[in-house]
């Protein structure tokens, strides 16, 4: 079974927190369409600072934006600026207090959403997906991940008939629930349709307790008044 399921679900409460910290009540629709709104919003405004997750709890009157990012210096702007701007535009969207808190990944190598974004922008740049995959593998073993697995489908290089093709190297026990796996599906645009990218990257085995938050590892980047917010400069985590 655990072959077919997502990985990071399948391990939720276990080794992994959840990308949305909230109590629901009778608007549970609403605020779960807002904040699929919200991540679309900064996955497109921010298309280029190389954003992995946002993570975003709410309380009565403040919404906390958490953005994981490979290029923090992008979002922050020169004296925070664009941080501050991002922050008046999700307050359109939500219509109250919004702070942003901006978390660095240090090593992109082993995020999968990163992984899978920078083969999906070399293949649309008309780079062979062979290459590109092989690198990205080479690229996150260097990196000393025990195990990277990475899948294409559809129709590749032009190809009438749609097909999948997987690359694998190190190990990828998805029916080990204390296996700390990242996964992430990303599609590439093609003049002849659309890729979609599966990335699986294993990074070791959790013993004991561990603190389920998606933001473990990362280290927090200030930028500006809306870096630090309500609650100074503290992290705020789920425990």
């Amino acid at each position: 079974m655990g072959q077919k399921t997502n990985p990071i679900g399948n391990r939720l409460g276990i080794i992994r927190g959840w990308e949305s910290n909230w109590y629901g009540g009778n608007d549970y629709g609403d605020k779960l369409a807002e904040d699929d709104k919200i991540r679309k919003y900064i996955h497109a405004r921010l298309s280029k600072a190389s954003v992995s997750r946002v993570i975003i709890e709410r309380t009565l009157k403040l919404v906390t934006v958490t953005i994981t990012t490979a290029r923090p210096g992008i979002i922050i702007g020169k004296g925070g600026q664009e941080v501050d701007k991002l922050k008046e535009e999700l307050k359109k969207i939500t219509g109250k207090e919004v702070q942003v808190n901006i978390f660095e990944i240090k090593r992109p190598e082993l995020d999968a959403h990163l992984v899978g974004a920078s083969v999906a922008r070399q293949i649309e740049n008309r780079i062979s997906y062979r290459r590109a995959i092989k690198m990205a593998i080479a690229a996150a073993m260097r990196m000393n991940a025990e195990g990277i697995k990475i899948q294409i489908s559809g129709r590749l290089n032009g190809a009438e008939m749609a097909r999948s093709e997987a690359y694998k190297d190190g190990r990828i026990p998805l029916s080990t629930f204390r296996a700390d796996i990242d996964y992430a599906l990303v599609e590439a645009h093609t003049t002849y349709g659309r890729l979609g990218v599966k990335v699986w990257i294993m990074k070791g085995e959790v013993y004991g307790k561990r603190e389920l938050s998606p933001l473990v590892g990362l280290s927090k980047k200030q930028g500006g008044k809306s870096g630090s917010g309500r609650g100074g400069n503290k992290s705020r985590r789920r425990k």
